[in-house]
């Protein structure tokens, strides 16, 4: 993979890089607040079918399921806004307003959250949704979400100062929810994670543990990096799959969070320099573009939910698997690795 591109401030060999203790990661992400809405640890399972439709020399596959971290219909999305949605950033907000297309699975676990929190909630999407509503779109609407439908991607921000400006004018005060809740505050509840995923499986001298994962805003895999960062898993290899974004752009969007979570925990972003050579992004499996199947991805799908009962969304997930079957095929891992696919979930996009 290519070498992880850092910041010039991030390039000092001086700078201390010791392993921290899992208690002591967990210590410094209890200093910042956080809504509890997931259900976690999620689960860490054997795939063995999958493994043996794949061939004999395969290495073991396992999957961790953010898709049952259960809030909203659950999935990635759920750990991020818990900090995202933080008490002290609530004060005194009556809406949350957020951006997303008209599928979106960040959207509907932020109008899920909204009505948790008896909020009112703003979706500006990019595109006309089915009409009638299906898959998320039926759910934003279910939730008591209002909708409003701008015609790019490109117009979303503007759209969402819009409707801060229209809750203001109201009365009301907005909390603005970036897309997809890839910040530095969303991506600490991947760190969370990485430390779920060091206790579920911990280091094992002779195998490396390869993480595939679904990546698009960069949010999600900026938090793994950080989490491995600071754990010093020198074991843990991450490979990103990416649903649209190009791959250098997203790893170094990736890289750029994931510095200024470990910024928010008073810890050294040098220490992301311990990654380095054991990140990857690729793009391989974007095909005609975001939301859009490949011949891979529906062959992933359809192996997956036969072999092992496990469902994969058409936007993410089943482009993450399609990675990783390939990466099996191209004999990018050893017999003795481990893998690990990190369900990211988005199961309604299925019936969309």
């Amino acid at each position: 993979p290519d070498p992880l591109r850092l910041p010039p401030a991030l390039t000092d060999p001086n700078q201390p890089t010791d392993p921290m203790r899992p208690d002591a990661i967990r210590a410094l992400l209890d200093t910042l607040p956080r809504t509890r809405l997931a259900a976690v640890p999620t689960r860490v399972v054997e795939l063995p079918r999958l493994r043996a439709a794949l061939g004999p020399e395969t290495p073991e596959i396992l999957a961790k399921l953010d898709e049952e971290t259960a809030f909203g219909l659950g999935g990635n999305k759920v750990r991020k806004l818990e900090y995202e949605l933080a008490p002290p950033r609530l004060k005194d907000v009556t809406h949350l307003v957020t951006v997303g297309g008209p599928q979106s699975n960040h959207a509907r676990v932020t109008a899920a959250a909204a009505a948790r929190l008896g909020l009112g909630c703003v979706l500006v999407l990019n595109g006309d949704p089915p009409d009638p509503p299906t898959g998320n779109a039926l759910l934003h609407r279910l939730l008591g979400a209002k909708v409003r439908v701008v015609g790019s991607r490109e117009e979303r921000a503007r759209g969402m100062e819009t409707e801060i400006v229209r809750v203001a004018e109201s009365g009301g005060k907005a909390l603005a929810i970036p897309l997809g809740a890839s910040t530095p505050l969303g991506a600490l509840g991947y760190v969370r994670c990485a430390l779920e995923i060091n206790d579920q499986l911990p280091p094992e001298s002779d195998r490396d543990l390869q993480v595939i994962l679904a990546s698009s805003s960069g949010g999600t895999l900026a938090g793994m990096v950080a989490g491995f960062s600071l754990l010093e898993r020198t074991d843990v290899h991450l490979l990103a799959v990416s649903s649209d974004t190009p791959a250098e752009e997203l790893q170094e969007t990736a890289v750029e969070l994931a510095g200024e979570a470990l910024e928010l925990l008073e810890a050294d972003p040098g220490r992301l320099l311990t990654m380095k050579g054991r990140l990857d992004v690729t793009d391989a499996e974007v095909g005609a573009g975001y939301g859009i199947p490949t011949q891979a991805s529906r062959e992933a799908t359809a192996l997956l939910a036969m072999s092992e009962g496990l469902l994969v969304d058409p936007v993410y997930t089943s482009k993450a698997m399609a990675g990783l079957i390939r990466a099996v095929r191209t004999g990018r891992f050893l017999a003795g690795d481990r893998i690990l696919f990190l369900h990211t979930g988005g199961h309604p996009a299925l019936f969309a």
